[in-house]
């Protein structure tokens, strides 16, 4: 009986989610932007990412359903993908008042690798930065300043929430260093250079198999099987939004595996431990 009492007062303190009309409603880019968001905004937010999961951010297009959700919107949260600056033209078009903020802004943008031998930087701007914890908090506190600005009244809980998650990501980042400061391999191969800001920020190189969204031809893909050969390379990361035949025939070659690790996935921390476990369990 005090189980089922104590249970029950536990439930009607809940604060009650508030309806739709009166939460803030938010569009994202990808699904780890909508974590972000939620973690801050708790239920004053309702958030949609335009890219789901399972789809490829680099080819996809709004459908009509989310333009008619994005005319209702109060604010969109970018991440620095090129394509967005098409979606915006449509988007501002039914939403003229929609507040647009790019979370990647301020952030200094890395080179994408040129897919070729020596690894060097090419002319591409890499949009990946959610991949590195440390670039998350200052994502993190411009989604707390922005919905404290339109919400002034949740500000202080927008603020508590956001210290905690910032706590979360620190932690993180922490833990992830130590793990990875013990690798003797520092360099990984992947299908897709997603992962640039992440091995960035823990002293680690990625060696990317597809050039420019294609295939590997023969001849570049006999120099990647040689180079993992060379330097020791025993796991490959893929993305389940992409194709893994690249890959797979190069871990096929030199004996190794292939570890499919989500960029988009939502569980972000959960995520980043992942990378770091398969990372680290070849040296184990």
């Amino acid at each position: 009986m005090r189980t089922r009492f104590l249970s029950f007062i536990a439930l009607i303190c809940m604060p009650a989610a508030l309806p739709a009309a009166d939460r803030i409603q938010v569009f994202v880019t990808v699904p780890p932007q909508q974590t972000f968001v939620e973690r801050i905004g708790g239920s004053q937010v309702r958030v949609e990412a335009l890219v789901g999961a399972g789809s490829n951010p680099h080819a996809y297009e709004p459908t009509p359903g989310q333009i008619a959700r994005l005319a209702e919107a109060d604010v969109y949260f970018g991440i620095g993908l090129p394509m967005e600056a098409a979606w915006m033209k449509r988007i501002r078009a039914v939403n003229p008042e929609i507040r647009v903020v790019d979370l990647s802004d301020g952030i200094s943008r890395r080179r994408l690798e040129a897919h070729d031998h020596h690894h060097e930087s090419g002319t591409e701007q890499d949009p990946h930065v959610w991949t590195s914890p440390p670039l998350v908090i200052g994502m993190a506190e411009r989604i707390a300043g922005t919905l404290a600005e339109l919400d002034p009244l949740q500000a202080a809980e927008y603020e508590a929430r956001l210290a905690d998650f910032v706590a979360e990501l620190k932690d993180l980042d922490a833990d992830t260093r130590t793990r990875l400061d013990r690798l003797k391999h520092r360099r990984f191969m992947v299908y897709h250079p997603s992962w640039g800001y992440f091995a960035d920020n823990y002293g680690l190189t990625q060696i990317p198999i597809e050039s420019e969204g294609k295939e590997p031809g023969p001849r570049r893909l006999a120099a990647l099987i040689d180079q993992a050969r060379r330097e020791d390379v025993r796991v490959i990361l893929a993305q389940p939004q992409m194709s893994t035949k690249a890959a797979e025939q190069v871990a096929q070659e030199i004996g190794g595996r292939v570890e499919v690790v989500d960029t988009l996935s939502a569980d972000y921390i959960g995520t980043i431990r992942h990378l770091t476990r398969v990372l680290t369990s070849t040296e184990e």
